[in-house]
């Protein structure tokens, strides 16, 4: 559904540059969107309430979260869904980036820990993580839906503060895992 996505939401916004927005274009955009999260969303309560768990849905769950994700960011990013202000059309330079980079460093601390400490590493999800989730998921929602009761900027401001916050934590966690494990080298401060 990610292609589909992409696709549709490129189209509309090339549309809104020609200051033709074809709205056929948006719609499908948001309704794939819509279906790609909620049905995650329907994947890990299934799985969490019946105790469904397959060592491949554990690797590539996540990896489709962070693809819808890192899509709608990108995609938003890229291509403005504002006729009338440009604002509230797409996301800053900063926030993908952002987004990206904590990403990266989560991914590459990950492999590091898996490297150095093999099967005792531990993956435990933290509570400001899912609110930055959370709030990258409002803020993709806030520019398609082209919300107006609070300004953009505020938006991607608390999601990027969630996200930023979250990679700190992440990182700490595994720095303290090191440390546990008898890596002297790693230091947190």
């Amino acid at each position: 559904m990610i292609p589909a996505f992409v696709t549709m939401a490129i189209y509309y916004g090339q549309s809104i540059q020609r200051g033709a927005p074809l709205e056929w274009q948006r719609f499908p955009a948001i309704a794939i969107f819509l279906i790609a999260a909620i049905s995650d969303g329907l994947d890990g309560y299934v799985a969490r309430r019946y105790n469904q768990h397959s060592s491949l849905g554990v690797l590539l769950d996540p990896i489709a979260d962070k693809g819808l994700l890192l899509s709608g960011i990108i995609t938003l990013s890229i291509s403005n869904w504002s006729e009338a202000d440009p604002d509230y059309g797409r996301f800053p330079a900063w926030f993908p980036v952002l987004v990206i980079t904590r990403d990266a460093v989560l991914l590459v601390g990950t492999a590091i820990l898996h490297y150095l400490i093999g099967n005792k590493m531990k993956v435990k999800p933290n509570w400001t993580g899912k609110v930055a989730t959370v709030c990258q998921m409002c803020a993709i929602a806030w520019v398609m839906l082209q919300l107006r009761f609070l300004p953009l900027f505020f938006v991607v401001i608390v999601a990027g503060i969630f996200t930023l916050i979250s990679g700190v934590i992440y990182v700490i966690f595994g720095v303290r895992q090191l440390q546990a494990e008898g890596h002297a080298h790693a230091e947190v401060q």
